[in-house]
């Protein structure tokens, strides 16, 4: 008996939903094979539903509604669970803390023996003590909002979950106005990253794709000074999406970008130093931090890590002016490939920088994109090995199996598209 497509998206729901499940209880071995292991089986039936995604023009409201339940409830397994001792949420807290009480988190050190007083058990393991906050303006004065509201890791999850769930409203708006298939939002939903690095760890990163996705879907409504406001306030979050600014050339008016550019410099007037905008420890981000980086790495051999680092955005920005000339239109790939070219050449390569890009992917042109999205999971291996005490550092065959599936997803695409225009000659004949 053959199942129809409902039917198989309901079978791999319900494998992940297990699996994220055992993933959930092993949340504080992170990386070791208790928690690798499932996480890869989620990993590969969340791609077997994007095939089934891709096959299927339109499913059942049932099964949407259906999808999205389960997302939630490993969203809620996840959020109950205490991130690791020293992951970034924990910085979050630090510079919300620290702005509150009246300083600048770009000047204070949180290991400074001075400081001592300042700290609160769920700040006192943040990461990287010895280096004051590299995180933009935006990012800064969401954090202070988070702390206002209630100073804990916990209510920085929450945030974090209620922004993943408003880019779920946003994209099934897009997927309405555009009739597109709604089930397309499965293949945001059902991400394993955001139940591991939005409810599990708690990531800034997807504040910014929020407002990434509503720019995206202001600029399909022309409403372009919504557009152009939500793409600055999304690069004051994190830098990373500046590279997408080709793509907004003739869609905002010089106006709404002067406004963008005016909100966001605004945001910074809190931290200014002597008229200065701070930077804090970016600097020594490009210069010291190193992960998951093959590309870097190369480059890093022949040039200086500043020059490799603008290499970096000079790569994602030249994407976009590519992409921007071949179509007026603006397909949601657009937006993805242009941050997946930065980060492939970055110095840090984390899995939840990926998170930026998970909006964006539902087509069979994304499909290079959506496997790294998955073959980045081996890379949690790390934070194991380090509990045993072995550096921090990417074993090579990780990155084989990490960036070896992406090329040869990409390469069967390419051979695919070759053969395919050949078959309806061959038919007539």
């Amino acid at each position: 008996m053959k199942l129809s497509p409902s039917h198989r998206l309901y079978g791999l729901g319900a494998i992940m939903l297990v699996t994220l499940t055992i993933c959930s209880r092993k949340f504080s071995s992170l990386g070791a094979p208790s928690f690798i292991v499932p996480l890869a089986v989620a990993g590969v039936a969340y791609l077997l539903a994007i095939r089934e995604l891709l096959s299927t023009q339109i499913l059942p409201k049932r099964v949407v509604v259906m999808g999205l339940v389960l997302a939630a409830v490993w969203h809620v397994l996840f959020l109950r669970m205490p991130p690791g001792p020293d992951d970034d949420v924990h910085r979050y807290l630090w510079d919300g803390r620290v702005q509150r009480l009246g300083y600048s988190p770009y000047v204070l050190v949180p290991s400074d023996p001075a400081l001592d007083a300042l700290h609160t058990p769920e700040t006192r393991t943040l990461n990287n003590p010895d280096v004051p906050s590299p995180y933009p303006a935006g990012a800064q004065l969401f954090f202070r909002a988070v702390t206002a509201i209630h100073e804990s890791i916990f209510a920085f999850k929450v945030a974090f979950v209620v922004c993943d769930a408003a880019i779920v409203l946003v994209l099934l708006h897009l997927l309405r106005s555009s009739r597109e298939g709604v089930h397309w939002v499965l293949a945001y939903a059902w991400h394993p990253l955001l139940a591991t690095e939005v409810a599990g760890s708690g990531h800034i990163d997807i504040v910014g794709a929020l407002l990434l996705v509503v720019s995206f879907a202001a600029l399909g409504r022309r409403w372009r000074t919504v557009a152009a406001l939500a793409f600055g306030l999304a690069v004051a979050v994190k830098l990373l999406p500046i590279v997408l600014l080709p793509l907004y050339w003739k869609r905002v008016r010089v106006r709404d970008g002067a406004l963008a550019a005016i909100v966001c410099g605004l945001l910074y007037t809190p931290f200014l130093q002597q008229g200065q905008i701070p930077i804090g420890s970016l600097g020594t981000y490009v210069q010291s931090f190193r992960f998951n980086d093959p590309v870097f790495a190369a480059l890093e051999r022949v040039a200086a890590p500043a020059l490799v680092a603008g290499l970096a955005v000079l790569t994602g920005i030249l994407t976009a002016i590519w992409l921007r000339r071949r179509s007026e239109a603006w397909p949601s790939y657009a937006f993805a490939w242009p941050m997946a070219a930065s980060i492939l050449c970055a110095p840090v390569v984390y899995p939840w920088y990926l998170l930026w890009l998970l909006p964006f992917l539902r087509s069979t042109s994304a499909l290079p994109i959506i496997i790294w999205t998955v073959s980045i999971f081996p890379t949690y291996y790390v934070w194991h090995l380090r509990t045993t005490g072995r550096p921090w550092v990417v074993p090579g065959w990780i990155m084989v199996v990490e960036y070896g599936a992406v090329a040869a997803g990409a390469t069967i695409i390419w051979l695919r598209r070759l053969v395919q225009p050949a078959i309806p000659q061959c038919s007539t004949n």
